[in-house]
């Protein structure tokens, strides 16, 4: 009886022991389950966090890119460096023609219907009568290429100026006539005299060709340049001039 009472009480604390673990197991499992889940669920946020940062800064260098970016370079169209080439040749494609021309000149002197008195002035004049094509108004639509050839269309040749160089002009005579009974008008006569020199050197330098003289510099010019430039078939097709245009350039003189 002692023996069994001393068991007794060993037995019961093992049963219970026994109860306890198997009561703890399932909350240990519980527990365990718990501290995975929270685990897991740290290392997700942790991942997204460092995505986010990653994403962030890429977004971040993208902006700093996007506005620290060099401007873009200026771009030349072909047919604009063109047109500025054979704009610029204008001065080369001008034909001059020179003249020497003497003009007589008078005035008289009246009284009612009665001629009292003759002034005579003798003018020789030394005139220049510039001709060309007038390369500003060339334009990207007188340019077309066919065929990897590159065709340019010139504007009609015309007068670009005329001028007497009173340098070398002189009036060769001057003479009021009989007793100086003509009136005085020397000034007035020589500006007579160049107005009409001036037009005469005008009609003759359009008769005697000198826009077709244009055209050909013209012509001459402008392909060499562009093919200087790097055009390796380049015909340059010029306007034929209008005479008519040309004669009345001298009205106005």
């Amino acid at each position: 009886m002692l023996l069994a009472r001393g068991f007794k009480p060993i037995f019961l604390m093992n049963d219970r022991a026994t109860k306890n673990s198997s009561l703890s197991l399932p909350l240990l499992f519980v527990r365990n389950l718990w501290s995975m889940a929270t685990g897991t669920l740290a290392l997700m946020i942790l991942f997204n966090a460092i995505g986010v940062l990653r994403a962030g800064d890429r977004i971040v260098a993208q902006v700093r890119d996007f506005f620290s970016a060099p401007p873009p370079q200026p771009q030349v169209e072909p047919s604009n460096l063109i047109v500025h080439q054979v704009r610029s040749a204008s001065e080369l494609t001008t034909a001059v023609f020179a003249m020497e021309a003497v003009v007589p000149t008078h005035k008289d002197r009246t009284l009612g219907k009665l001629v009292v008195g003759k002034t005579s002035l003798l003018y020789t004049a030394y005139g220049e009568v510039r001709a060309g094509v007038d390369l500003s108004q060339f334009t990207a639509s007188n340019l077309r290429t066919e065929n990897n050839t590159l065709y340019v269309q010139l504007p009609a040749p015309k007068i670009l100026d005329s001028k007497i160089d009173v340098n070398r002009s002189e009036v060769y005579n001057y003479n009021r006539g009989f007793l100086n009974l003509g009136p005085d008008a020397a000034a007035e006569l020589q500006t007579l005299a160049q107005r009409e020199t001036l037009d005469k050197i005008v009609k003759n330098a359009c008769t005697q060709g000198v826009l077709d003289d244009a055209n050909e510099r013209a012509e001459l010019v402008v392909t060499k340049i562009l093919s200087t430039a790097g055009y390796s078939d380049v015909r340059v097709q010029t306007t034929p001039p209008d005479l008519q245009a040309c004669q009345a350039a001298s009205v106005g003189v």
